[in-house]
Order: structure tokens, then C-alpha cells, then sequence
């Protein structure tokens, strides 16, 4: 195994730095759904991935193979960097499903700059779908499927204001109606961050693991230190065909379920809502309609309900007609109206100009794809980075000309209870 760090092409390329090998050889073998029943919980402590929703997906550990990229062209570099390891490993796969052979699990910066990218390769990747169960190992591995990980530490925390406080971050959705008002733009997703403070290193499979059981119609994700709970699929391709899940509009549930099927038919019929909505669904299917011989965007959204808020959603779908990668639909994607704002390049300006911080890898795409470009990238909300005994929390809300910053900042602290709760708990 080798470090290195190819040449820049340019002022505008990204830096890689990266570990990789002359060649990986992967094989992948079928096991028994019951070694699978827990996926999350079969994680060891030795560099932990995850992406399973409702029992299912992927999850790894130890690293064969992985790259950093930086800057404009981080997609571009990581793909890269991925079709030649490709193009190079040997291949034993006795499954042949989607998330079998070589696989890569991926979690990128929001904007470019600042912020790390990265493309990593477990060297054991375990696999459920429906009665199928794999695992594939790449190289020598130190940990299989015969050790019992010992369970991660539980900690408490205390938690602070981020950049923002809420009477400075509702200022910043003041001005960024104001912006809206004036016709500079159209909508706007501004995020806020809380920090947690932990009396000692946070083991990240603690909270992942109450967050799978919690909101298993999520997708639950860990990538070197970015972990959440993410209800909204930025791109799935599987054999040709393509799924984004497109979420804007968000109302609290109160756990009244009477109640709440009035709120959910109150949000279904918001203009406010339903604007932010149009917005993020029309950006998606912009940008994967050059990618797509055939699509099919739904008339309206439908309400998703999820343990503490209901969201508005659609599920654009299209068959692919260029080859294109998952991860290369990812990039295609990013920023989308449900993140950036409309236009894209005038919103993602202005949350540079008013959140007061770095998003880091918070609302970018993250996710897996195989040796096919095969693969789901999630975008990376209800979602904290961890580093020692810090973990850094973040929510986001759409802002449009009728936006109420008191109400954004319930809906923020609201999208806070997912990991805030897996972190006490």
C-alpha cells in the first residue's frame, strides 16, 4: 500500500490525497440472513461504515482502499479515482446483486471550499436484501463475521449554540426573506449547527444504532465521522433505472394521530410549502433529464410521515441512458433546490453570506456505489460529524418570500431531535 499525491492540473483542480493499491482482490459470497439480522450491530470499532434502511443495505469496516478529494472537481477526481480501481481488481462475485463485488462507500463536502471528500473501501462489506445475505472481503482481513464486536461506550453531553445562536440565525431568515422579497431569489435553504460535548470519545456506533431502530424508513449512514439519519434519497440507479426522493416542506408531529392527519392535510395544502416543494422537484428533474431517455415527475407531492415531523415528497423516476454513475447522478444533483435554493448559484452565495459557518460534508450527497455504478447517495441531513468528544449537530429549513423565522426555527429544532435524542439515549 502506498500515500500519494498526484499533481494539481490547474488553479481550479481539487487536491487527492489518497491510499491505494496496485490491485484489490475482492470476492463476494452469500450468507446466511440470519448473520445479517442486525447489520448495525455487527459493526467492530475499526472504521465503521454504514447504509441500511429497514433492516437492509450495507454496512463495512476496515479500509482496503481510499481517497480524499477537495475542490470544484472533487466528484470528478473521486470517479476517476474509482474506474481505474476498478479497472484494475479482481472480482469473485457468487451473488451478483446490487452492493455485491467491489464496493465504495462515499461522503462529500457541500461546497468547494472548504471541506474533504472521500471515497473509502471496507475491507469487509455485509449486505442484506430481502432473503439474500452477502459478504465480501477484500485482501486479508482481521475481523470477520466469527468475532463479537464489544459494544460501544455510552456517554452524556452537553450541548451549546454553534455559529448562530436562534435570535441571530432567525436574523439571518429575516434577510434572506428580505433577499427573496427583492427578487434576488427565489428560495433559499439556510442550516444552523449545535455542538455536543461528550465526556469522553464518542464511539459513533452508539447513536447509529438507536437511529436505525428509531427511523428505520431512513436511511442510517456513517462515513468517517459523518453520521445521520437521512429521509431524503438523493439518487438511487439500480440496473438502468433511476429514483431521486425529493423532500420539501416540513411539518412537527405532535403524536396525536388524529391530530397529526390534520396537520399533514393542513401541510398538504400550504402554499408556502408547496412552493419550496416545486422548487426542489423541478431542480431535480433538471438535472437528471439530459441523463434519462424516459421520466415520469408526479403532479403532486404526497406527506411522508416520520416519527417527529411529516414532510411533502415525490419520487421522480427515469430509465438512464448514458452509462452514467451513480455517484456521477450524485454530482449532477448537488447542490438541489432542497439544500441550495433556486437559483442555485445565487442561493448557495447567500448561505455562504449568512450561516456563519462551514457546512463541512452536512447536506452533500453520501452513500455507496459498486464496480457497475450501481449505488444510493443520500442526502446527508438529520446527519452530526463526530471528532473525539465533539459531535457537531445540523438542521436546515427552506426559506421563501413567506417565511416566518420564528417558525423555521421550531422546524430546525425539530429536525435536531433525531440525533440529538441518539445521543442521549
Amino acid at each position: 500500500m502506498r500515500r500519494y499525491r498526484p499533481p494539481l492540473s490547474g488553479p481550479e483542480s481539487g487536491t487527492t490525497y489518497c491510499w491505494s493499491v496496485d490491485s484489490l482482490v475482492a470476492r463476494t459470497v452469500a450468507v446466511p440472513v440470519s448473520t445479517a439480522a442486525d447489520l448495525v450491530g455487527l459493526l467492530p470499532a475499526d472504521a465503521p461504515v454504514s447504509w441500511v434502511r429497514r433492516g437492509e443495505g450495507l454496512v463495512g469496516w476496515g479500509v482496503a482502499a481510499r481517497v480524499r478529494t477537495a475542490g470544484p472537481t472533487r466528484f470528478a477526481d473521486a470517479a476517476k479515482w474509482w474506474s481505474e480501481l476498478v479497472a484494475r481488481a479482481s472480482v469473485t462475485d457468487e451473488v451478483g446483486e446490487p452492493g455485491t463485488g467491489l464496493v465504495a462507500f462515499g461522503s462529500f463536502a457541500f461546497s468547494d471550499e472548504p471541506g474533504d471528500s472521500m471515497l473509502v473501501v471496507p475491507s469487509v462489506v455485509v449486505g442484506r436484501r430481502g432473503d439474500t445475505a452477502w459478504m465480501t472481503t477484500v485482501g486479508t482481513v482481521a475481523h470477520g463475521l466469527d468475532q463479537v464486536p464489544e459494544p460501544p461506550a455510552r456517554r452524556q453531553f452537553t450541548f451549546a449554540d454553534g455559529a448562530l445562536d436562534g435570535a441571530q440565525w432567525m436574523g439571518a431568515v429575516s434577510e434572506a426573506v428580505r433577499r427573496i422579497e427583492a427578487g434576488r431569489l427565489e428560495k433559499v435553504v439556510l442550516a444552523r449547527d449545535v455542538i455536543a460535548i461528550g465526556d469522553g470519545p464518542v464511539d459513533v456506533r452508539a447513536p447509529l444504532g438507536r437511529l436505525a431502530s428509531a427511523y428505520p424508513m431512513c436511511w442510517t449512514f456513517h462515513v468517517e465521522g459523518l453520521f445521520g439519519a437521512t429521509p431524503e434519497l438523493y439518487v438511487r440507479r439500480e440496473r438502468g433505472l433511476v429514483t431521486s426522493r425529493v423532500l420539501a416542506g416540513t411539518i412537527r408531529r405532535t403524536g396525536d394521530d388524529e391530530h397529526d392527519l390534520t396537520l399533514a392535510a393542513t401541510l398538504a395544502r400550504s402554499s408556502k410549502d408547496l412552493e419550496e416543494h416545486e422548487y426542489a422537484v423541478r431542480s431535480v428533474a433538471d438535472a437528471l433529464e439530459p441523463h434519462c431517455s424516459s421520466m415520469n415527475v408526479p403532479e403532486a407531492p404526497y406527506v411522508l410521515h416520520l416519527p417527529n415531523v411529516m414532510h411533502l415528497a415525490t419520487d421522480v423516476t427515469g430509465v438512464v441512458r448514458d452509462g452514467i454513475t451513480s455517484l456521477e447522478l450524485a454530482a449532477a444533483l448537488h447542490p438541489s433546490a432542497a439544500v441550495g435554493g433556486t437559483p442555485r448559484d445565487a442561493a448557495v452565495a447567500l448561505i455562504a453570506e449568512l450561516e456563519g459557518m462551514s457546512r463541512d460534508r452536512y447536506a452533500a450527497p453520501v452513500g455507496w456505489l459498486d464496480a457497475t455504478g450501481d449505488g444510493e447517495w443520500g442526502i446527508a441531513l438529520r446527519s452530526a460529524l463526530v471528532e473525539d468528544n465533539t459531535v457537531r449537530l445540523f438542521a436546515g429549513c427552506g426559506v421563501v418570500g413567506s417565511s416566518n423565522p420564528e417558525d423555521e426555527l421550531a422546524e430546525s429544532n425539530a429536525k435536531l431531535i433525531p440525533v440529538r435524542d441518539a445521543l442521549s439515549s
